[in-house]
């Protein structure tokens, strides 16, 4: 039976920042995943980095994180691709226009830089492709987006330069406790003794939790992406909407990656080579490509290459949890994103390293606790804002 100081269940954004802090604290770390690096949720993303939009107990972290991203290339040694472009919030309609105005307003007074352009040639002065169908937009220039795979990968390899074990291909299937402490963590292949457990786990992360009497109240709904093949720069920004039903952004590669909004999810995923896969309806992936090329028609001018559908573990606030499981001393849970967690993720994975590690955290936690839910049911939080 191997031991650890700390076992990481779950290699996507957030455990591979954690595990990268606690093997630099000088823990024996082991990262287990039942597939690969960013397999789930934050290969899935759109992959926006972005402070704008964010609920105010999250716009410290999303500043904080904004300021390290510049030098995560350095820092790991390896290209995240991350491009500081901005983010347009676009506005369709006069309806949409107010929401953008009272974004604007509550963000510009919480200190992020972000302004109102109130005409599509302002728009259109950020990104020119854009169409007459859009009449008003915000802007914050700041924001941007990253390759979700590169950076969890390169993240995940500093981990293992600083000491941390790798494992992937294997499920954690049950944590056993003594008291009001795990002791070990059974997979598929093995028992591992560990002094710490960290529940990175995304929308599986229940399958954990309800076996120690505790639950976080999750829907997993779906969303649409669609990536196309590469053209020439087009887009500089990353765009969303006001009523968050559809976001878009061009990879450096010269792919488009364009998301939908949120919809019920009532199939399961299968495998295909190895990695998990949700299949969106077709019906959806239409929509979705009609909705961005409303706004982007070059959009509609591409071929399209790959679909897929990506799962979010959306809490009744659509805020994560980030705090020690009750009862458990040397459990911690850093879930429930809601489809927003990649850009903050430089700093939520070192923040829950801090409650293993019994440091007191950089920011305050009192907005992610696990206790806020008692007694309520699994309820979907309004995504009025993405991309």
């Amino acid at each position: 039976m191997s031991h650890v100081d700390v076992l990481v269940i779950g290699a996507g954004i957030t455990g591979a920042t954690a595990a990268l802090a606690l093997a630099e604290a000088g823990l024996s770390v082991e990262v287990v995943d039942a597939y690969g690096p960013a397999a789930m949720a934050s290969g899935w993303t759109l992959a926006g980095v972005r402070q704008s939009g964010r609920d105010p107990a999250e716009l410290p972290l999303a500043l904080a994180a904004v300021a390290e991203w510049p030098h995560l290339d350095e820092k790991l040694g390896a290209p995240t691709r991350y491009r500081q472009e901005g983010n347009l919030r676009l506005a369709r309609s006069d309806d949409e226009v107010e929401i953008i105005k009272r974004l604007v307003a509550s963000q510009s007074a919480l200190g992020l830089h972000l302004t109102f352009l109130p005409t599509l040639s302002d728009v259109r002065s950020v990104a020119p492709a854009i169409s007459d169908k859009v009449i008003a937009a915000s802007f914050c220039p700041t924001d941007g987006h990253a390759d979700p795979v590169a950076t969890v990968t390169a993240f995940l390899a500093a981990a293992e330069r600083a000491g941390a074990r790798l494992t992937y291909g294997e499920r954690v299937v049950s944590l056993e406790r003594e008291g009001g402490r795990i002791t070990h963590a059974v997979t598929d292949r093995r028992k591992i003794a560990a002094g710490a457990v960290l529940i990175a786990g995304g929308i599986h992360v229940n399958d954990l939790l309800e076996p120690l009497g505790e639950t976080i109240p999750l829907t997993v709904p779906i969303v649409t992406v669609v990536q196309t093949t590469p053209v020439a720069p087009t887009l500089g920004p990353v765009l969303g909407v006001a009523n968050a039903n559809l976001a878009v952004r061009q990879e450096a590669n010269g792919c488009f990656r364009l998301t939908s909004g949120r919809e019920d999810f009532d199939d399961t995923l299968v495998e295909e080579n190895g990695r998990p896969l949700a299949r969106p309806r077709i019906k959806q992936v239409a929509t979705t490509i009609s909705r961005v090329a409303e706004v982007l028609p070059v959009v509609g001018e591409t071929r399209f290459q790959a679909v897929w559908g990506g799962l979010l573990d959306l809490t009744p606030d659509a805020l994560p949890v980030i705090d020690h499981v009750p009862g458990l001393e040397n459990a911690v849970v850093a879930a429930g994103f809601s489809g927003h967690g990649f850009g903050i993720g430089p700093v939520t994975g070192p923040l829950a390293a801090d409650l293993v590690l019994g440091r007191a955290p950089r920011f305050p936690l009192d907005a992610f606790r696990f206790d806020r839910f008692a007694g309520l049911e699994a309820n979907a939080a309004e995504l009025t804002l993405h991309g």
